[in-house]
């Protein structure tokens, strides 16, 4: 006899100020303050489309995609039963006794997407797991090769990695304010290498040429023999949306190859068509990685799941019959987790089905035409992008007295955060900095909309603080 299932049980309701309190009391929330407690944060009730929706039904279009990650849009039912479909058939798996479907099509399907031989996928919770994957492989990697010496990692300054130790220990962005211990004896950084900040007169040429001996000088510092690994993001997202100069990735990939030093390209933020492409290395950059790791756009936000994907020819050098007593012991409770998996070929499905990737190459040069008129605020000191990622960087005229200068350095990211809240449009704030990759489904008339919010907040925000 089948038994009756009892219908799904309703969150209990209550009003969006008991959420707000209870919310300031228990929940610690990533960067939280240690100074002061927040207790006005906008309670997320619903989502659809591009839209976050409040407690109140108050519309506000998602500006920074959740986390850079709401690819597909919100609400989208085909997702929900996907998930709740891979739930009832299987919700979960030991990944160390057993294979699951989900898993292994999604391993597949990932290999078919990236470039040259990366086929071997290693799947964690997000993109913090997936950066310490591929860190703690690259020493691995050289310990079975012999040389346990080859374990330093090359970085840079305003690179973001993630949160867990290995990962925040990479990570380029505040390290010197950060007060969170970090593994400062495995890592050294290069310097900047945003092009808005080299000398007057300097063309981008020049710049990356100067940034490429950055890395040559370390390698030669250092020694080649003492560096396992060189790991970039494609753009550097939370740092500030920085575009590096042409040629750049290409060149310190070449270097890598010729020093022998695994070249990481962190894809958590540009994978899965933020740039137009599932992968941005070799498509946007011409460089075929050693390991990529990806998250977000993943699933699309809608469940946690990363991984680290790894070239064939690491794996290759690293095993052998010799080799069957040697584990890579690396691994998470919800490894290939069966429903995320789901979710993840669900969010693929839609891409591909939808066009996004197509739509995205169409409809990124409209975005960044919009981002670039915002450059006409005398405020505004840099506007920079690819694809439907964007930054606005503010900036101080030298004669305005110091507090000023101060001021805006400090705090007009969150000014402007606030004046597009009020008319219906949420950014991120950094400092002096805005930053946005909406959902990839946007339209080029909500383009618009979301520019012409910005647009007049940045006016705004210029009149009080000019």
């Amino acid at each position: 006899m089948t038994a009756t299932l009892p219908p799904p049980r309703a969150l209990t309701r209550h009003d969006p100020g008991t959420i707000a309190a209870w919310d300031a009391d228990h929940v610690i929330h990533p960067w939280e303050s240690m100074g002061e407690e927040v207790t006005d944060r906008v309670v997320a009730a619903k989502a659809e489309g591009i839209h976050l929706y409040n407690a109140e039904g108050r519309r506000f279009i998602d500006g920074p995609g959740g986390m850079w990650c709401m690819q597909i849009g919100y609400g989208r039912r085909e997702m929900a039963d996907a998930i709740a479909e891979q739930a009832m058939k299987l919700a979960y798996h030991s990944p160390w006794a057993f294979a699951s479907e989900p898993s292994a099509l999604l391993a597949r399907k990932l290999a078919q997407m990236t470039p040259g031989d990366l086929n071997s996928v290693f799947f964690t919770t997000g993109g913090s797991s997936a950066v310490d994957t591929a860190l703690r492989f690259a020493q691995f990697y050289n310990n079975l090769r012999g040389r346990p010496e080859k374990k330093l990692f090359l970085a840079r300054e305003r690179g973001y990695h993630g949160s867990t130790y290995l990962a925040a220990s990479v990570t380029g962005k505040d390290r010197w304010k950060n007060p969170m211990d970090v593994e400062r004896r495995l890592v050294r950084f290069l310097p900047d290498i945003n092009p808005y900040h080299r000398a007057p007169g300097q063309s981008e040429a020049d710049w990356c040429d100067e940034k490429v001996e950055d890395l040559a000088r370390a390698i030669r510092v250092e020694g080649a023999d003492t560096i396992a690994a060189f790991i970039a993001e494609p753009i550097l997202a939370s740092g500030g949306v920085i575009v590096p100069p042409e040629g750049y990735l290409r060149r310190c990939a070449e270097l890598c190859r010729a020093h022998d030093i695994l070249f990481i390209a962190d894809e958590v933020v540009t994978g899965f068509g933020r740039l137009g492409h599932w992968f941005a290395s070799e498509a946007v950059f011409g460089v075929v990685p050693d390991i990529i790791t990806c998250a977000k756009g993943l699933t699309s936000g809608y469940v946690p799941l990363g991984a680290a994907i790894i070239s064939d020819r690491l794996i290759a050098e690293i095993s052998g019959e010799d080799r069957a007593e040697v584990l890579f012991k690396n691994g998470y409770t919800y490894s290939g987790h069966p429903v995320c998996c789901a979710a993840a070929l669900t969010s693929i499905e839609i891409i591909e089905r939808e066009g996004l990737l197509e739509h995205v190459r169409r409809v990124a040069p409209h975005f960044q035409a919009r981002l670039r008129d915002l450059a006409r605020h005398e405020i505004v000191g840099d506007v920079r992008g690819m694809g439907l990622l964007g930054c606005v960087e503010g900036t101080a005229r030298p004669d305005l007295p110091e507090e000023r200068r101060f001021a805006i350095d400090q705090h007009f990211g969150e000014l402007v955060d606030a004046a597009c809240e009020a008319r219906g449009l949420i950014v991120r704030p950094l400092l002096n900095m805005c930053v946005f990759s909406p959902p990839l489904i946007i339209s080029e008339g909500e383009i618009d909309e979301m520019f012409d919010i910005l647009d007049a907040a940045i006016g705004e925000v210029q009149g009080e603080m000019l």
